[in-house]
């Protein structure tokens, strides 16, 4: 493996030495590495996330024209809708 120096607040190198010492990790090493699997897996949803909503910004924006609404009537679309369903 490469080593890398990294800058951590005071704080961070607390949590980071109390996580090693209280046996949750084996090392400080061990600490960062499950960090960035963290951080890495938070990406991947976030990139997932903004591939569906690229889409369904697509899908709207093939749907055709949109129509102007005032508050009230959109209400009472969505209430009528509601009773529809049950």
């Amino acid at each position: 493996m490469r080593t890398l120096t990294i800058s951590l607040s005071p704080q961070q190198i607390a949590r980071l030495h109390d996580a090693v010492e209280s046996g949750a990790y084996a090392s400080n090493s061990e600490v960062i590495r499950d960090a960035l699997r963290l951080w890495e897996q938070r990406e991947e949803a976030r990139q997932m996330e903004m591939s569906r909503l690229k889409r369904a910004y697509d899908e709207g924006m093939a749907s055709g024209k949109g129509r102007e609404v005032d508050a009230a009537t959109l209400l009472a679309e969505l209430k009528a809708e509601a009773r529809k369903r049950g």
